[in-house]
C-alpha cells in the first residue's frame, strides 16, 4: 500500500470513528432531563435563619410552572413562573438547580424608603432520606437565600436569609 493510500485509509477511519462515536453535534435532549410542569415551592420560616441568627419567620408556599431544555443532563436553561407574579430564569449546573429574582422593596428603611432584595433558589432532587442525590425523585430540596444589598438604609451590612427550600412536582 502506498503512503497516500494509508494516508487516506487513516484519515477515512478516523472521521469515521469520530461520527460514531459522538464527536460534538447538536446534543440530544431527554424530556427526563430537566424539571417540566406545576410544583409546589415551599421556604421553611421555621428554621430562618437572619444575618446568621435562628429566627421564627412565616413559611413562604407558592405554585411554580417550570419548563426547561436541557442539551445533557445536569445541564438545563428555562424558565419559573410563580403565582406569585413573578417570572425568572432557572438553570442547572451539575445537576444543582439556580432561580434568581429580584425583590422590589424588600428591606423597609426608617425613613420610609426601601431597597431590593436579590432572592436565589438553589436546590437538587434527593431520596426519601435526603442523603443521596436522585435524579429520578420529584421532590427538590435546598434553600432560599434573599440578600438586601450593603449600605441600603444607611447601614453598611445587607440583610440576608436563609430558608430551608423544598419543590414538589404535583402535575
Amino acid at each position: 500500500m502506498t503512503r497516500v493510500s494509508a494516508l487516506a485509509n487513516t484519515v477515512a477511519a478516523t472521521a469515521i470513528c469520530g461520527a460514531a462515536w459522538g464527536v460534538p453535534t447538536a446534543a440530544a435532549e431527554s424530556p427526563d432531563w430537566g424539571l417540566n410542569g406545576t410544583y409546589i415551592a415551599t421556604s421553611n420560616g421555621e428554621w430562618a435563619r437572619k444575618n446568621e441568627v435562628f429566627t421564627d419567620l412565616p413559611s413562604l408556599r407558592s405554585t411554580w410552572t417550570v419548563r426547561t431544555q436541557c442539551s445533557y443532563p445536569g445541564e438545563c436553561t428555562g424558565t419559573v413562573d410563580s403565582e406569585w407574579g413573578w417570572s425568572a430564569p432557572i438553570y442547572a449546573k451539575s445537576s444543582v438547580w439556580y432561580v434568581k429574582h429580584t425583590i422590589e422593596d424588600w428591606v423597609p428603611c426608617p425613613d420610609g424608603t426601601t431597597a431590593p432584595g436579590l432572592q436565589v433558589f438553589r436546590f437538587k432532587a434527593m431520596n426519601a432520606e435526603g442523603a443521596v442525590a436522585d435524579p429520578t425523585s420529584t421532590t427538590l430540596v435546598g434553600e432560599d437565600v434573599t440578600t438586601g444589598p450593603s449600605g441600603a438604609c444607611g447601614v453598611s451590612r445587607p440583610v440576608y436569609i436563609n430558608m430551608p427550600f423544598k419543590l414538589v412536582k404535583v402535575g
